[in-house]
């Protein structure tokens, strides 16, 4: 009898909203860090953790737009210092922090942005998607923008919810440590932007009467880390006023150049061949807040009212010329737009009553229809910044979660489990769009000869992984040329081994 009340309790919990938000957690947290060394590093990877063994080993580090921000070579580094240099440890941090975007789901829940189902199928999506998967096992900017960002949204919920001033702090801290980390976060900073002061001049939140302090703090906290990291913490104090400058410069060139170039339709093809469950589910989203047939009706009725105002004005008797007498009844003067700006700026006030999931469906529409045409613009065309548009698109793809819809939602996910297992944890080679210069498992063969060799040239300019992978004392059995280089010069070498290219 007791086992059975047990097994019913059991069961009653762990399908409760609690526990199958704790399931998917789990799940979330497997798929990030189960077998997290399966695949070589990524060519960019091989770099990022080069840069950062550098600064463990010699602290010399510069900011370089070419490879982005300070931000992953330090914490990297510091990985590195606890638990030791290897690929695996590598990716422990990018996995972190791409697991932590479903408990912050949790809190957009409390408030009220979002109802229980929405939110089990967002984590659920954000759990087993293929990008957001494929690029939390690796070392790349993204998915710490794609977490930043999800910190800003939590932090503004937040403070315009409850005022406090620790809000304010932890969206500048977001802020100042995305911008250290990659150079589109300013493109997040904006789309947050220009949203928040339409919902502030439509007064659908109220701005508290210390915001304006809040808001000082919020600036001065973001500067001051990303003075601290592109300044190499002050070794290099000429950075911290120039290296926006740098990044501009670059990647306005990149843009012209199209180094890595694709049709604006680029990411849709990868968003049909990756995310389509949530793709198709997220145009549904769209057309059910615009709920077509509700404004059809609408006009219909504005339609009917227009032309019976015009029926009982012709049937209108006429007087002497005179209007009809109304009562006298003093009229309250709306306020000007200085007066209403005061208002809003001090808030004083009324401000509109909303529907919080519509309102945030609202905003994640247009976070979504902006990165989709921010990145469709952009010359630079690589996988990664997908991730950029999926973010918001989960949100779209959740609104309106009716029982059927998530129904269809969670049967839909079992194609994005099996593109997940196939795209991370194919030990293999894969020759798919979501991989770009990943190196291949070949090169253990490589590894191998290089490994039984005293002495080795390597006469090629695209020799990367080999510096991360032959560090430290291994590096000294290498020898790198820029090019293919002359007989003479091999012979003269006395090398065991020769790689170069084609």
């Amino acid at each position: 009898m007791k086992a059975a009340v047990f097994a019913a309790e059991f069961r009653e919990r762990l399908l409760s909203f609690e526990g199958l938000f704790l399931l998917i957690l789990l799940a979330t947290i497997i798929l990030r860090f189960y077998f997290l060394d399966l695949k070589l590093f990524h060519h960019d990877e091989a770099i990022h953790a080069w840069f950062s063994y550098k600064i463990l080993t010699e602290g010399t580090y510069i900011y370089d737009p070419m490879y982005h921000g300070p931000f992953l070579y330090y914490t990297t580094a510091g990985i590195f210092s606890l638990l030791g240099d290897s690929d695996l440890v590598g990716r422990l941090f990018p996995a972190l922090l791409g697991t932590l975007l479903v408990p912050l789901l949790y809190p957009i829940y409390k408030l009220g942005y979002l109802d229980r189902k929405q939110t089990l199928v967002a984590a659920l999506f954000l759990a087993v998607s293929p990008n957001m998967v494929y690029f939390s096992r690796f070392l790349r900017n993204d998915i710490f923008i794609a977490f930043f960002s999800m910190v800003l949204l939590v932090a503004l919920l937040y403070y315009f919810e409850r005022h406090q001033m620790r809000y304010a702090l932890i969206a500048g801290a977001a802020i100042g440590l995305g911008m250290s980390a990659k150079e589109n976060m300013p493109i997040i900073v904006l789309i947050f932007g220009i949203y928040l002061l339409y919902v502030v001049l439509t007064r659908r939140v109220r701005l508290p009467a210390h915001w304006i302090r809040d808001l000082a703090l919020g600036v001065l906290v973001a500067f001051g880390i990303m003075a601290a990291f592109y300044s190499s913490f002050g070794a290099h104090p000429d950075l911290i006023t120039t290296w926006w400058l740098q990044a501009i410069e670059h990647w306005t060139s990149m843009h012209q150049m199209q180094r890595l170039g694709g049709p604006p339709y680029f990411y849709l093809l990868l968003f049909i061949l990756y995310e389509v469950p949530i793709l198709i589910l997220a145009i549904i989203g769209v057309l059910q807040f615009v709920d077509i047939p509700r404004i059809v009706a609408r006009w219909r009725e504005k339609r009917m009212g227009h032309v019976e105002s015009l029926d009982a004005a012709e049937g209108t008797e006429e007087t002497d010329g005179e209007s009809p007498e109304v009562a006298a009844s003093p009229i309250k003067q709306a306020p000007g737009w200085k007066d209403r700006l005061r208002e809003i700026l001090s808030g004083s006030g009324e401000i509109r009553h909303i529907d919080r999931q519509r309102e945030f469906a609202r905003f994640a529409i247009f976070w979504m229809l902006l990165s989709l045409g921010v990145y469709a613009y952009i010359g630079e065309k690589v996988p990664w910044l997908i991730l950029h548009q999926l973010l918001p698109m989960v949100f779209v793809a959740v609104y309106a979660m009716t029982t059927r819809k998530a129904t269809i939602a969670v049967v839909a996910s079992v194609f994005l489990v099996a593109m997940t297992l196939h795209v991370a944890f194919t030990p293999a080679d894969i020759n798919e769009p979501i991989v770009q210069v990943q190196n291949s498992e070949d090169l253990r063969e490589v590894f191998a000869k290089i490994d039984a060799a005293d002495k080795v040239a390597v006469a090629t300019d695209t020799y990367w992984p080999l510096p991360w992978y032959y560090r430290g004392d291994r590096a000294s059995k290498l020898a790198y040329y820029s090019q293919k280089v002359s007989e003479p010069t091999i012979y003269g070498g006395d090398f065991d081994l020769v790689i170069t290219h084609d």
